[in-house]
């Protein structure tokens, strides 16, 4: 494997150390699945907080990692040990191509573990050594806003380097809570399954008129597992079905306010979720572009 992906979650974190333990069991199932479906050989460790996903191809594995709900963000890192000296020599390959001339750049150091040396000390020793061996570049330090960022992540005996994050979905893992069945009909209903994907729910999907194509081209991305059924009919009636047979704990539609009596009084005891009630039309179209961009 010549690649490593430091994988980042930020909610799962925040739970009890048992409730933790599962969902990054869950997390890291769902990352090797996804990756090995992709053609992509890898394999997979831990430390606490962060997940290293080793692969020989970085970037199609990134692609597929940045949809997978439950990651914060990833990064391409270089791995080295935590010995000054050696991190240095480690940085220069990684920071070469990255620091133009005139650029303005900054080290941001953070470690975990026992250490001879603070962070503020590693960071400002590394941002000294990059002046002093390219001195002819014109580059100047920056710590509020920089042009590059360099950042050295110290945990315990092994260190990581890395140029970049990339964003992912964030949320919590798939099936981590119940499963339920969705109505897409427009980017309306598009959006409140996606939330719902991102709560951690499976995801059981019915597409009528405009929903198909943002089935297709958007939440498979993110849920490529999820059932799918067309419905050019009779909607409601393909969407009551599909929770039968998905043994759904609710459903999930597209309502607004004044539609939920209606819609209780039609589905009796099944629970109903609408996430995007109180968003406007412009919030709704807004934040759908920003999902199908990330997806991309």
């Amino acid at each position: 494997m010549s690649a490593t992906i430091l994988v980042r979650y930020g909610e799962l974190a925040l739970k009890s150390a048992p409730v933790r333990r599962e969902f990054e069991h869950v997390l890291g199932g769902t990352i090797l699945k996804r990756i090995g479906a992709a053609g992509l050989p890898c394999r997979l460790r831990a430390d606490h907080g962060h997940l290293y996903v080793m692969v020989d191809r970085a970037e199609p594995a990134m692609r597929e990692l940045q949809t997978i709900f439950g990651i914060t963000s990833v990064s391409e890192v270089t791995e080295t040990t935590s010995d000054p000296a050696t991190i240095a020599t480690a940085l220069w390959p990684l920071a070469d191509p990255a620091l133009r001339p005139g650029v303005s750049f900054a080290v941001r150091a953070r470690r975990v573990g026992n250490h001879s040396f603070s962070s503020q000390e590693l960071a400002r020793d590394l941002g000294a050594a990059i002046l002093e061996r390219w001195p002819d570049r014109g580059l100047h330090v920056d710590l509020t806003r920089p042009d590059v960022e360099l950042t050295v992540e110290v945990r315990g005996p092994v260190t990581y380097l890395y140029l970049e994050r990339t964003a992912g979905p964030g949320g919590l893992p798939p099936g981590v809570a119940g499963p339920v069945t969705a109505l897409v009909d427009g980017p309306r209903g598009a959006l409140g399954a996606y939330l719902m994907m991102k709560r951690g729910c499976r995801v059981a999907l019915v597409t009528t008129g405009a929903g198909a194509p943002l089935v297709e081209k958007v939440l498979r991305r993110y849920s490529p597992e999820s059932r799918v059924v067309d419905a050019p009919g009779d909607a409601e009636t393909a969407v009551g079905a599909l929770a039968d047979a998905s043994r759904a704990d609710a459903i999930v539609l597209a309502l607004t306010v004044d539609q939920y009596p209606a819609a209780r009084q039609r589905w009796g005891d099944r629970v109903l979720f609408s996430p995007t009630v109180g968003l406007t039309d412009e919030e709704v179209e807004s934040r759908w572009r920003e999902i199908a961009r990330h997806a991309a």
